[in-house]
């Protein structure tokens, strides 16, 4: 289900959005029979928003692109023993966290925010020690 999109919590799932969308006497999206064509927008759908966390250091939001499972081994009722996941993940940018909604919209701008900040910091540390191994090398 993380893979799947679901339907925009405002409306009443897809048919219930596509029947609005059908103006009265049958006019369909975009046709203008007998009078002015109501402009609707066009039913919204979003992928959960899911938080990556693998570590107190490292905790993303992120969108599941990929999720592939094959199973390797069963048991003599050929119910599966042993299975190989993949998982493909893709960070989303602060320009995509704008459009999540839901519960996790102010926690995921948060821990993106605390990422990237100790990245930042982390960064700086190694270049502090970069510096001080190359003083190390030269000549005195």
């Amino acid at each position: 289900m993380l893979q799947y999109p679901v339907a925009a919590p405002t409306g009443g799932g897809l048919l219930g959005s596509v029947s609005a969308s059908v103006g009265p006497g049958g006019v369909s999206l975009g046709g203008a029979a007998g009078g002015a064509a109501v402009k609707r927008p066009v039913p919204q759908s979003q992928v959960p928003t899911v938080l990556f966390v693998w570590g107190p250091g490292r905790i993303l939001p992120v969108k599941v692109t990929n999720l592939s499972v094959t199973e390797k081994l069963y048991d003599g009722l050929l119910n599966p023993t042993h299975a190989e996941a993949t998982i493909s993940l893709r960070v989303l940018t602060p320009d995509e966290l704008e459009y999540v909604t839901g519960p996790l919209k102010d926690i995921a701008k948060a821990v993106y925010a605390y990422s990237q900040g100790l990245r930042q910091v982390l960064a700086l540390a190694n270049l502090a020690n970069s510096a001080e191994s190359i003083i190390g090398m030269l000549p005195l």
